[in-house]
């Protein structure tokens, strides 16, 4: 079982690696207090999609270049310790998967190790294009997470129950993983689109804050994602529907799980639709958003933990 103790040893590297992350991005926006919105330097790149140059008024004095440099250094300490967790999180998955001689997606620990190492994913990617400033809310979310994975979701290895023994488990839960993340990706950006949209309407656009692109821009991001994650969350469904009928003679049945993941699908059904035909932007549809991830979350945690029902094998 040497695959299983690697496993475990790579888990809970990763969470310490997340919690320095968590320390650096912190130290970041703490760095950054004293910095305005003229204080950021021209030719940093602040959205996803690109740079957005922002032009200084005035040379910066000593101060406020040492704050910048300050700021910078955690900021990419951050980045370098979630890039280093992120492989320790990979290889976590890897070995546990390995010591399983399965896919690793057979209970809740497992996927909620395999979630939070997509949303890690989503952020790299996002950081390597600029955006960086999103690092202190998903090294929060991950911290948390990969702390309760290894702490109180753990269960050691062992085989799949018969339900699980389908191609369509494997294809719904890959598919609600990426949706997950991606979900979690944009709720973390209404969560900040509200924050910068709240500092703009007070013209209090102080410290980070000041560094993050327009609310506009975070509240686009966040649309791009709930875009993205709501047709792969539709087709998990789906494939969970087909996936039934072959386990349990079934398409659907009012599951406590399955009535969740439809509960999950009107919410961010309801947020997308709104901002088709009502024109809803900013801070209504961040609210909606957020409702959203709280339903998500429920029902890829808390019915485990809470309901008893046919996904019950899922829980600790």
């Amino acid at each position: 079982m040497m695959a299983e103790y690697w496993s475990n040893l790579a888990m809970v590297t990763s969470a310490v690696v997340y919690l320095l992350a968590l320390a650096a991005f912190a130290a970041e926006w703490a760095a950054a207090r004293r910095l305005e919105a003229a204080d950021v330097p021209a030719g940093v790149l602040v959205g996803a999609g690109g740079p957005d140059l922002v032009e200084t008024e005035a040379a910066p004095s000593a101060a406020e270049t040492r704050a910048r440099l300050r700021t910078d250094m955690f900021g990419r300490m951050g980045l370098a310790l979630t890039l280093i967790g992120w492989a320790c999180h990979l290889g976590g998955v890897v070995f546990r998967g390995i010591a399983a001689n399965r896919f690793p997606w057979g209970n809740m620990y497992e996927f909620v190790t395999a979630a939070l190492f997509l949303v890690v994913t989503f952020y790299l990617v996002l950081a390597f294009r600029g955006a960086r400033w999103l690092g202190l809310p998903v090294a929060l979310l991950v911290v948390i997470g990969q702390g309760l994975a290894v702490t109180v979701f753990y269960v050691a290895v062992a085989p799949l129950v018969p339900a699980l023994h389908s191609v369509w488990f494997i294809v719904h839960i890959v598919v609600a993983c990426t949706a997950g993340a991606a979900f979690n990706v944009g709720g973390l950006l209404s969560i900040l689109y509200l924050l910068k949209s709240r500092a703009e309407r007070r013209e209090q656009l102080r410290g980070y804050l000041a560094k993050l692109p327009s609310s506009a821009r975070i509240d686009e991001l966040a649309y791009r994602f709930h875009a993205f994650a709501f047709p792969l969350w539709t087709f998990a469904v789906a494939a969970g529907a087909v996936w039934a009928e072959y386990a349990w003679g079934r398409f659907w049945g009012w599951d406590p799980k399955e009535t969740w993941s439809l509960v999950t699908w009107v919410v961010y059904a309801g947020y997308l639709h709104a901002r088709a035909t009502a024109g809803w932007r900013g801070k209504r549809a961040a609210v909606v958003a957020i409702v959203g991830l709280a339903c998500f979350w429920f029902n890829f945690v808390g019915i485990n933990l809470l309901v008893s029902g046919l996904h019950s094998y899922a829980g600790i």
